[in-house]
């Protein structure tokens, strides 16, 4: 079928909810995941076929991708799932998305270029919140300054909280620091190395440097050698982080890693459909030259949950419609600019 996909990893949190709102596409998910108790449910109650596969049994991945032309593989942590996927999907011929957040993964993904060209395919992490918004705000900046030699990008949410998902991955990386881009290269950081007060048109808010995924994506999509991160956070927690280095052995320890997994366990699956409607996010960019003059662009749109499962079938729907370029892909450098504004409830500031 021209509107079937394989969506991996619909059991997660997001994955639910990119399942539910795919018939808004047009567009036919396959549900797959490792165990029938957790994905058969999901698909009796949205009436969709589904798989059960294991990414570590080469053999039945590749199997399930032979029927489909696209994975949008939604089940992280991408550091220990995205290998087994690209691999089968260069295997099939099967073009892959995923909704990763991870620079790491980004980087090594990017790895696959050539041989994803040869296959003819596509090769697309960060659908989702985790890049789209904020690589489309680079692509824009860059495109009004073309010798813009920094980026700074930040995002802020408004209510909301964070899937198991999303958390699990955090946990994963707790104590590891963060990072920038510096004269073309990925450097490492302290987490919150730098802070800074952001007005993001409705609301000034105070933000920290964190190793967000356009630390890779943003210099391959705008070629801009000097790029930094930033999330909103409490002043009180920035300076708190300040502290960081004397304690950051510990936080690696998987003792205490376990110790914040079984927390994240014991919490609701994410936020509330209620809680989503109430949230937002502000995305805001500005790039700099060699002279000092400056740009800045801002957005607001879905909180990063929504936006996910909006963008991504939003690029689901053009590559199965045809419109893709082979290869590695970030989501701005193959659809443009104006790719963000696309998915609902996005306006300019």
């Amino acid at each position: 079928m021209q509107n079937q996909f394989l969506l991996y990893g619909a059991n997660g949190y997001t994955g639910q909810l990119i399942a539910k709102l795919a018939s808004q596409y047009n567009l036919q998910p396959i549900l797959a995941g490792r165990t029938e108790a957790n994905i058969k449910p999901l698909a009796d109650a949205l009436h969709l076929p589904y798989r059960i596969i294991d990414l570590d049994n080469t053999e039945q991945l590749e199997k399930a991708l032979s029927t489909v032309k696209l994975v949008l593989h939604a089940a992280g942590p991408y550091v220990n799932t995205a290998k087994q996927m690209i691999e089968a999907c260069l295997q099939t011929g099967v073009h892959y998305i995923d909704i990763n957040g991870d620079i790491s993964v980004f980087e090594m993904l990017k790895k696959y270029d050539a041989v994803a060209k040869e296959k003819n395919i596509m090769v697309m992490p960060g659908v989702g919140f985790d890049v789209v918004p904020t690589d489309c705000i680079a692509l824009q900046l860059k495109n009004r300054m073309p010798d813009a030699t920094h980026l700074k990008l930040a995002f802020a949410s408004i209510g909301g909280g964070l899937s198991h998902g999303t958390a699990t991955t955090m946990a994963g990386k707790i104590g590891e620091g963060g990072a920038v881009r510096e004269n073309g290269k990925i450097v490492r950081k302290p987490l919150g190395q730098k802070g800074m007060w952001v007005n993001f048109g409705e609301k000034k808010l105070f933000v920290m440097t964190i190793p967000w995924g356009d630390i890779s994506t943003a210099y391959t999509t705008t070629g801009i050698p000097n790029i930094e991160a930033y999330t909103g956070m409490k002043p009180k927690v920035y300076r708190i982080l300040k502290f960081q280095w004397a304690f950051n052995w510990l936080l690696r320890t998987e003792f205490v890693r376990n110790i914040i997994r079984k927390k994240i366990k014991a919490r609701p699956a994410g936020p509330s459909d209620e809680q989503r409607k109430k949230s937002s996010s502000m995305v805001w960019g500005e790039v700099t030259n060699s002279a000092h003059d400056t740009l800045t662009a801002a957005i607001q749109c879905y909180d990063g949950y929504t936006l996910t499962a909006h963008s991504s079938l939003l690029i689901a729907q053009k590559i199965l419609a045809g419109l893709c370029k082979t290869g590695y892909q970030t989501p701005a450098g193959c659809y443009g600019e104006n790719l963000v504004m696309e998915v609902p409830n996005t306006k300019i500031i």
